[in-house]
């Protein structure tokens, strides 16, 4: 069941597979926001092909705090680790500004991919970075992004390793310099490009015709500053991988504000008991029988 087995994932299938070749598939890549072992095996077994590790949703779950540059590297490569060693599925991690100039950008590389990262993606902000539909971002100068693109692509040692390169232009200095800059990442080998905060279906229908030679990302952000769109609408523009990166965080933080606030009102769980899992429930979901199973299979005939 995918136990001390990093190939094999929920349900013995092996779902790591070649980010690259999925990418040649005429159908677009859902890859749903997580921030955990358990949020990655509860997105697994709803049958997404991939995963996207958030650096927000770290922050928000692991702090309590805004995304706004205060997640360390080594923080997030614990988090990589953890959810590596429970699915097998693609994981698309967050490294933010590369945590540093081009030489720290090499050591996130070589860290995340390590840990377990299948694409590495990193962003033309300043240090500390925010969020990319948070205003007042403050971007490095194109030329600096592009070393760190070619540190990052160097750094690798996994070619199957996608390097992702995000601007977040859009905001800051214009749409016009964002499809520049993107185009300059490309050129600097980025496996696929990521134009953030596009504010418009029309300017991500010119992003996809300017840039259309690279895989694309776009990022579905509730309440952000780019339309919501289906994964069907985002495949006919030209998108090839769409992730939902916060959506998993706040719709967990809509059910325990109201679960807590039903438990503190009413001093028992029972009036929230219908939208929960019991005992039995959440032991199906992490395997428990499995995993108790496995470990008789190394007993070596001892009893009791």
């Amino acid at each position: 069941m995918g136990f001390g087995n990093r190939n094999i994932g929920y349900g013995g299938i092996d779902m790591t597979g070649d980010l690259r070749l999925r990418l040649a598939r005429p159908d677009i890549l859902l890859a749903p926001g997580v921030y955990d072992a358990l949020t990655a095996l509860l997105a697994a077994q709803a049958g997404a092909e991939a995963v996207y590790l958030s650096g927000a949703n770290i922050a928000y779950t692991r702090l309590g705090r805004p995304d706004i540059g205060l997640v360390a590297m080594t923080e997030v490569a614990e988090v990589v680790a953890l959810v590596r060693d429970r699915v097998a599925l693609p994981i698309i991690v967050d490294a933010d500004n590369g945590f540093g100039n081009a030489l720290n950008t090499q050591r996130t590389v070589r860290m995340f991919e390590r840990a377990g990262a299948s694409a590495i993606q990193l962003e033309d902000q300043v240090m500390p970075k925010r969020c990319g539909h948070l205003a007042g971002k403050a971007l490095i100068p194109s030329a600096e992004m592009v070393g760190k693109i070619k540190a990052a692509v160097d750094a690798r040692h996994d070619a199957g390793t996608l390097i992702i390169g995000r601007t977040d232009a859009v905001a800051v200095e214009g749409f016009d310099a964002a499809l520049e800059r993107a185009a300059r990442f490309a050129e600097a080998g980025a496996d696929v490009i990521f134009v953030e905060a596009p504010e418009s279906v029309a300017q991500m229908r010119r992003i996809v015709s300017t840039l259309g030679g690279v895989p694309l990302l776009a990022n579905m952000v509730e309440g952000g500053r780019t339309p919501i769109l289906r994964t069907t609408e985002l495949q006919e523009i030209g998108y090839r991988i769409a992730i939902f990166p916060g959506g998993t965080v706040r719709a967990m933080a809509h059910a325990m504000r109201a679960y807590f606030a039903s438990l503190v009102q009413t001093g028992s769980t029972a009036a929230f008991r219908p939208q929960m899992l019991d005992l039995d429930g959440i032991n199906a979901v992490v395997e428990t029988t499995a995993l108790l199973d496995l470990g008789r299979t190394y007993d070596g005939g001892a009893s009791g």
